[in-house]
């Protein structure tokens, strides 16, 4: 990452904090534009091909499980919780305020990182964060609940991811996934709780309304 950029400042400067349309009670920073705030983190840091700034939206997966765990608090009250590929750390912020005991938010993008931090002050909650890529190593730790939004949008991320999330159930955690069915989730190994209709971004997504499920692992 260059020096000169300041990736709290840079997210203050490109969003705007507003209430998430499925979660009111959590209020974000996020963008207006995908592709505009892409292209200026591509300039500002003088780097191509860059991730697509994830941070800084509210997506479907995330905003489902996020109403999923401020409804259903006993999924994580008292818990430690991890938010998988954390993003903005909606998901995250949703499970504090929902009674985890602590919750660390894992992304491996930087900006990610500071979008949380800055979320997580503008919520009142604590997180611990983590830029360990924890789906490369066989991670250590050990959490009661792992939230994932949004994680089964490429081959092998999703791959890798539900490696991770089978390993760490059979160690004892209780795994939410929220997904609007993307393309590799792979739902023969999963059960489903909940269904919501989540106000997504038409630039994003190929409608206004994303029919999206909270599921978890079968047994």
């Amino acid at each position: 990452m260059t020096a000169t950029v300041d990736p709290q400042n840079f997210i203050r400067a490109n969003t705007r904090l507003r209430p998430v349309p499925l979660v009111g009670e959590i209020s974000l920073h996020l963008a207006d534009e995908a592709v505009p705030l892409w292209q200026k983190t591509e300039e500002q840091l003088s780097e191509e091909g860059l991730p697509p700034p994830f941070w800084a939206f509210a997506w479907a997966g995330g905003q489902a499980l996020a109403r999923y765990v401020l409804d259903h608090a006993e999924s994580v009250a008292g818990r430690r919780t991890l938010d998988l590929a954390s993003g903005s750390g909606l998901v995250a912020i949703a499970a504090m305020k929902a009674g985890a005991s602590e919750t660390t938010a894992a992304d491996i993008d930087a900006f990610a990182l500071a979008a949380v931090k800055l979320n997580a002050r503008a919520n009142n909650v604590a997180l611990t964060c983590l830029g360990t890529d924890l789906l490369g190593s066989d991670a250590a730790q050990r959490w009661d609940t792992i939230l994932a939004g949004d994680i089964f949008y490429e081959r092998d991320t999703a791959d890798r991811a539900l490696s991770f999330l089978s390993r760490q159930a059979t160690r004892g955690a209780t795994v939410l996934i929220g997904d609007p069915g993307r393309s590799y989730l792979p739902k023969d190994r999963l059960m489903k709780l909940m269904e919501y209709s989540v106000p997504v971004t038409r630039e994003l997504e190929d409608n206004e309304i994303k029919r999206t499920a909270v599921w978890t692992l079968r047994g």
